[in-house]
């Protein structure tokens, strides 16, 4: 499955940078996640709970930070294993580039994911679990930018 997207952030690229690394503020965005906290430097681990196509699961795993570029970018490597459900595991790069300055900055994040689902997860077909990732996206960047405004202000 692929998933690539932009969007466009109203703060500077610092500022989304910063909330990017802020597992607190990722897991106010995470639909479902119920868990997320640094193990090392570069590695977090999560519990997510999902529904897709109406068929709740629940994830654990691990999500390795690599090419780590600040504040410019980097990439995500994911695996997560949620029983009977099936596995699913992929990675993302994440683009940041900061567009106008000062009052006006904003920052343009762009994204390539590719994931590979197995078990009962992928038996649901790709079109559903497409749909559910797509769903999830658009979720996640709408609480994001309010969740990294917020820490923005908070200071």
């Amino acid at each position: 499955m692929e998933l690539s997207g932009e969007e466009r952030i109203p703060l500077p690229r610092d500022a989304v940078w910063a909330a990017l690394n802020d597992p607190a503020v990722l897991k106010s965005c995470i639909p479902g996640c119920e868990t997320l906290a640094w193990t090392s430097d570069t590695t977090l681990d999560a519990r997510v709970r999902v529904k897709i196509a109406f068929i709740p699961m629940t994830f654990g795993g691990t999500i390795t930070l690599s090419e780590l570029r600040p504040p410019e970018g980097y990439r995500i490597d994911a695996q997560g294993q949620g029983g009977l459900a099936g596995f699913a595991k992929g990675s993302a790069d994440v683009d940041l580039q900061e567009i106008g300055a000062d009052a006006q900055a904003e920052t343009r994040l762009t994204y390539r994911i590719h994931a590979a689902l197995g078990g009962k997860l992928a038996e649901l077909g790709a079109s559903l679990a497409q749909s559910s990732a797509d769903r999830i996206a658009r979720r996640f960047f709408a609480d994001f930018t309010a969740a990294a405004r917020r820490r923005m202000a908070e200071g």
